[in-house]
């Protein structure tokens, strides 16, 4: 038996990695789906205070209540900006990271430095306009490439980001190289995409594995097999 922690994206909750938690569970693992402060289910805490650090505290709070050890773990999308602030701090917890079509962030850097222009001037735009200054509505499942089958369900769930999990930097000591497995997951499908760069600097990369998708960004709900494969053979 292996110990799952799977971390949601921006404007999600861990709601999204049913499919996928169902598959791992049935395969006899352990497996958490913490959802963040402000998302999800917890979206009535929303708050302008929420950050990356708030986020990263969230998972800490998991893996040290439930005295978790020796973890795989997976974060989707800005969710790699999260599992990369555990992995700094607790190393010593984690076996495995998966970045699933996720932001890699060095020391210093925030969301927005890491995705394309126009979608930043999009979220301060959105922000500035109907998010009261600090929230950031979601796009549409459609134009992350989201099957058509679960648009609808998708478009239900997602909520509002707090702007500050984008724009605050993360800072690291390096401790989350000391790990010895990394894996990308690069989601082709879907335009313009951010896994690319990531893709191709994890190839490079020693002591990671790269791996391609041909789905939208949300790989846990448009190929949850495929994606449980991969997670099994991190452990």
């Amino acid at each position: 038996m292996a110990v799952f922690v799977l971390v949601h994206g921006a404007w999600q909750g861990g709601w999204c990695w049913k499919r996928v938690a169902e598959l791992l569970r049935e395969s006899g693992h352990e497996v958490f789906t913490p959802t963040l402060t402000g998302l999800g289910e917890r979206a009535h805490l929303l708050n302008s205070k929420i950050d990356v650090d708030t986020h990263i505290q969230d998972i800490l709070g998991v893996i040290e209540c439930e005295e978790l050890s020796d973890i795989i773990l997976c974060g989707h999308s800005y969710g790699g900006m999260v599992i990369t602030g555990v992995a700094d701090k607790v190393p010593e917890h984690i076996r495995s990271l998966v970045y699933l079509d996720a932001l890699v962030p060095e020391n210093g850097q925030s969301a927005l430095d890491l995705l394309p222009t126009e979608t930043t001037s999009s979220f301060l735009e959105s922000a500035r306009t109907t998010g009261a200054g600090f929230r950031v509505a979601p796009g549409r499942a459609g134009d992350f490439g989201v099957n058509i089958q679960d648009q609808a369900w998708v478009d239900r769930r997602c909520v509002d980001q707090p702007l500050k999990t984008f724009e605050q930097a993360i800072y690291l000591e390096g401790a989350w190289n000391q790990i010895s497995r990394h894996v990308y997951i690069y989601a082709t499908g879907w335009y313009p995409g951010i896994g690319e760069q990531f893709f191709d600097q994890a190839q490079r990369e020693a002591g990671w594995e790269a791996i391609t998708m041909q789905c939208g960004h949300d790989v846990m709900i448009d190929k949850p097999q495929e994606l449980t494969q991969i997670l099994m053979a991190s452990i």
